[in-house]
């Protein structure tokens, strides 16, 4: 298994030491970047991480979302590319076929990139119906890493959010990562 984590704006700064990837937010809805985006992706970067970044979706204007998000997010080959799938703020979240439509836009606009669906599990058991993840499930749940209490096949698992949203992948060496990455 790889460790890693994802971080936000929250994270001023993070520790690299022992990680192997990293998650960036790099948006949300249509108006929202990470001021910290450039400087956490070059962190990464710096320590041979693999790198990815992540849209926080919102329900409403699919194709808009997807193009902001792609405008925004970097793109180096073998960056992976991911959707957040949770409530927002006000109580919401995007349906399922919201959902799926916006990773296969993303697919459409990035199609040299992976891209993944992350959610909780939660939201994988109550509220998925499509079982849509793109290339690959990226699941929430705080339990021993790399258990989650899932049935479905998973890439990621993030089972701790404190002191930082960490992270565990199903690959045996970041060379593998990078390889899935890089299609």
């Amino acid at each position: 298994m790889l460790h890693g984590v994802d971080v936000s704006s929250y994270q001023s700064s993070f520790d690299t030491d022992g990680l192997d990837f990293v998650f960036i937010k790099a948006t949300e809805g249509r108006s929202y970047v990470n001021p910290r985006l450039s400087a956490q992706a070059k962190r990464a970067r710096d320590a041979e991480c693999v790198v990815g970044f992540y849209h926080f979706l919102w329900p409403g204007n699919l194709t808009a979302q997807a193009e902001y998000f792609v405008s925004k997010a970097p793109e180096k080959a073998g960056d992976l590319l991911a959707v957040d799938w949770e409530v927002t703020g006000d109580g919401t979240w995007a349906s399922n076929a919201e959902k799926d439509r916006f990773i296969r836009e993303v697919k459409r606009l990035r199609p040299h990139h992976r891209v993944l669906l992350y959610c909780n599990r939660h939201f994988w058991l109550n509220y998925d119906t499509t079982s849509y993840t793109g290339d690959g499930l990226w699941i929430a749940d705080y339990v021993t890493a790399g258990h989650p209490r899932i049935k479905a096949t998973w890439r990621i698992h993030q089972y701790a959010d404190h002191p930082h949203d960490k992270d565990v992948a199903a690959f045996a060496s970041r060379t593998a990562m990078r390889t899935w990455a890089r299609r």
